[in-house]
């Protein structure tokens, strides 16, 4: 269990991007291209991008 300090670990951007990537695989798969999943995917590049920020920062 994580402390309440105020520090977000990099690791929880990753494991979130990664959720949203294979929502967005499985939402495409299902319905096709949406709105959705432009959504899940822009979301899923966002989180990726907010990793590698907090990784070199």
């Amino acid at each position: 269990m994580g402390s309440l300090d105020g520090v977000i670990e990099p690791i929880y951007f990753l494991i979130t991007s990664i959720g949203f990537i294979i929502l967005a695989f499985l939402n495409y798969r299902k319905v096709g291209k949406s709105i959705e999943t432009i959504y899940l995917s822009i979301l899923g590049v966002f989180f990726i991008i907010c990793f590698f920020i907090l990784i070199f920062y």
